[in-house]
């Protein structure tokens, strides 16, 4: 499926020109509608009107019955399709957010270690003196 720009959804194309596009007849286009696999956007005397995104999804279904799916078929692996979309979508902004809070800790880690440098006191072992064992009283 070829993407061409963020306008894929205008309603641009007439029944006859999207069918062309997509090597289908017309009548075609209106059983998908009908089945519930497309759904055009109507003009104001209700003519379909057919976006890039529409043309490009008849040819995923196109290409999906030519594997030998019935439309049923398709109708399930387009669920699929645009569920594992949806999903590696989220993924993509729950791994932003991760690593959003992971440069926050960094961030925050750095700052807490920059202010307690100056309480820190290096001591060298020669001035360490053992205590010794403590004696439990009985």
């Amino acid at each position: 499926m070829q993407r061409y720009d963020d306008n894929d959804d205008r309603p641009l194309f007439m029944i006859s020109v999207a069918a062309e596009l997509a090597g289908m007849h017309p009548q075609t286009l209106r059983l998908y509608e009908r089945r519930g696999l497309l759904h055009p956007q109507r003009t104001a005397k209700n003519t379909r009107r057919y976006s890039q995104s529409d043309v490009d999804r008849l040819q995923r279904i196109q290409e999906l019955t030519e594997l030998g799916l019935n439309l049923a078929g398709v109708e399930r692996v387009l669920a699929m399709e645009q569920q594992l979309n949806a999903m590696a979508e989220q993924m993509q902004r729950l791994q932003a957010e991760l690593m959003e809070a992971a440069a926050e800790m960094r961030r925050e880690v750095d700052r807490v270690e920059r202010s307690h440098r100056f309480e820190l006191v290096p001591v060298s072992h020669t001035q360490i003196v053992p205590l010794g064992r403590r004696r439990r009283r009985a």
